[in-house]
């Protein structure tokens, strides 16, 4: 008997298992300092097999179509950060500060990747620009990212230097791994293509790490005596809200601006997610360790959030393509 569509998928659960393990058993002392270790060294190599798996040619095939691209990358780091901060006075009430500041963190993200492709070609869209669209939104949060959470995650404002000296932690620690995969990809790539359960692994294992070192730390520093259950019932609305309102600009945009269907499919799929992937590494880059569970902590809901949103979505866009080739049969 299948899973229904609404249910968590496997990986959640592990997320949610580790979140509880790590509520009990946290890591302390030295055992603490070797999962920093490992989490170090499993991001390293996830960044790397991403690197060596990623294709030139799929990224020039989608690189001309400049307007849909434009308005995936003004969603993601425009939209979404406008949101964030335009619905603070409605929506912290609901959580505590330092889950809104969680919220505002998933709203300067890149998007995902995996799922967003995965997405649109359910749904039928344009795949050669999904591609691009989702690798570039992927390299660009790089730099990107550690300027925005400086002029709007931290409270008083951005500075030059931080937002560098974020740019330049991240470009060591995940960019320089990914280069070296990229530039090994003749040699490697192949290989790696053929094992796509090793690059699976790789990636949610290394984001599991993550997950169980930055809540250990947090759990130490007292995140759920800091975080009371009316606090995550109102998380989940919060992640409501930021969803359908993305989901929503992005379909009217893509829409008013004249893009056809499976163009505007890209740009829901793509312009509307936010990616686990790198949010988590990236936030053990630039937060404190005892802070990074509690930024995570939104991340995590509204992914899975979108993940279930999103396949609904796919279905309905298929299904609507379907009967769109039906009818022009007939005729």
């Amino acid at each position: 008997m299948s899973r229904s569509r609404f249910l968590p998928d496997n990986f959640t659960f592990a997320l949610l298992s580790v979140v509880t393990l790590a509520s009990l058993l946290p890591a302390s002392g030295k055992l603490g300092h070797l999962f920093e270790l490992l989490t170090s060294a499993a991001i390293g190599l996830l960044f790397f097999l991403h690197g060596a798996k990623l294709s030139r040619e799929a990224i020039m095939n989608g690189l001309m179509h400049w307007r849909l691209h434009l308005l995936v990358f003004g969603s993601t780091f425009v939209l979404f950060p406008v949101l964030g901060l335009a619905l603070k006075p409605l929506l912290s009430p609901l959580v505590t500060p330092g889950l809104y500041t969680g919220v505002l963190y998933l709203c300067v993200l890149p998007a995902t990747v995996q799922s967003a492709i995965a997405f649109t070609a359910m749904a039928r869209g344009n795949m050669p620009a999904a591609i691009c669209s989702a690798s570039a939104s992927t390299l660009l949060g790089v730099f990107i990212t550690p300027v925005l959470v400086n002029l709007v995650v931290l409270p008083n404002g951005g500075h030059a230097s931080s937002s560098l000296d974020s740019i330049g932690r991240i470009l060591l620690q995940l960019m320089a791994p990914f280069v070296l995969g990229h530039l090994l990809r003749p040699w490697i790539g192949k290989w790696i293509q053929r094992r796509a359960a090793v690059l699976k692994f790789v990636d949610q294992g290394s984001i599991l790490l993550v997950v169980y070192t930055a809540f250990s730390a947090a759990v130490i520093e007292g995140l759920w005596k800091q975080v009371p259950a009316h606090a995550l019932v109102g998380l989940l609305v919060v992640c409501a809200v930021v969803l359908g309102l993305a989901l929503s600009l992005t379909t009217l945009l893509a829409r008013k601006l004249g893009f056809d269907t499976e163009d505007e499919i890209t740009i829901v799929f793509c312009g509307s997610k936010k990616s686990l992937a790198s949010g988590i590494p990236m936030a053990k880059v630039l937060f404190a360790s005892h802070a990074v569970g509690a930024i995570v902590l939104p991340l995590m809901l509204f992914h899975q959030m979108q993940l279930m949103v999103c396949a609904v979505l796919a279905q309905r866009y298929a299904r609507r393509g379907r009967e769109a080739a039906l009818l022009k049969t007939a005729e």
